[in-house]
């Protein structure tokens, strides 16, 4: 994912139809996904849920690809996997997001 904006109250990753949106001043997150030409309405959370950020690393059975994640964890128990080139990109995006809601490393 692509950062897009990041100042000291918004950060947004966006990669192809999905985008990623941590917002300070209206102190929540948002996950807006595009299927097609239908824009359904983005899931939301207050920021103050989010208890970690984490990175999923999985390999497809199929072709023996190495799949990456960067997950955005809540503390209900549900997770925001967003997708990532590869691992480094992954890792780099998951410090970015822990640096900028001032989460430590898990």
């Amino acid at each position: 994912m692509a950062i897009v904006e990041n100042t000291a109250k918004k950060l947004v990753f966006q990669s192809s139809s999905t985008t990623l949106s941590l917002d300070k001043d209206a102190n929540k997150v948002a996950l807006q996904r595009k299927i097609l030409f239908w824009k359904p309405a983005p899931s939301e959370a207050p920021l103050k849920d989010v208890t970690d950020i984490a990175l999923d690393v999985g390999v497809d059975r199929a072709s023996g690809i190495e799949v990456c994640n960067t997950m955005v964890v809540f503390g209900s128990g549900q997770a925001w996997a967003l997708p990532a080139e590869n691992k480094t990109e992954a890792q780099a995006n998951a410090d970015t997001m822990r640096k900028f809601l001032s989460l430590k490393a898990s």
